[in-house]
């Protein structure tokens, strides 16, 4: 398990970095075209990086409230359990 653990933590470096050399890229190209008067591409760009960003947090809601209800769920069971013996 630790062995799988450590080959995803490689894999998501690797990909990282792939990830940080397309930013100048990407930012000159969105340069040039608002310069040439080109506004649409940069408004897309943007909106899909706000897509991106929110994802994650919402992952992390979705599986704080599964979280949440199972140990409530649990908790109810542990409390009734109780008081029937």
């Amino acid at each position: 398990m630790i062995r799988r653990f450590i080959v995803f933590i490689l894999f998501l470096s690797i990909g990282s970095i792939e990830a940080i050399s397309q930013c100048a890229m990407c930012r000159t190209q969105l340069e040039n075209n608002v310069s040439n008067g080109d506004v649409g591409i940069a408004a897309g760009i943007n909106t899909g990086i706000l897509y991106l960003l929110s994802l994650p947090y919402l992952a992390i809601l979705l599986l704080g409230y599964i979280w949440y209800r199972n140990s409530k769920r649990d908790v109810a069971k542990f409390d009734q359990g109780a008081i029937t013996r």
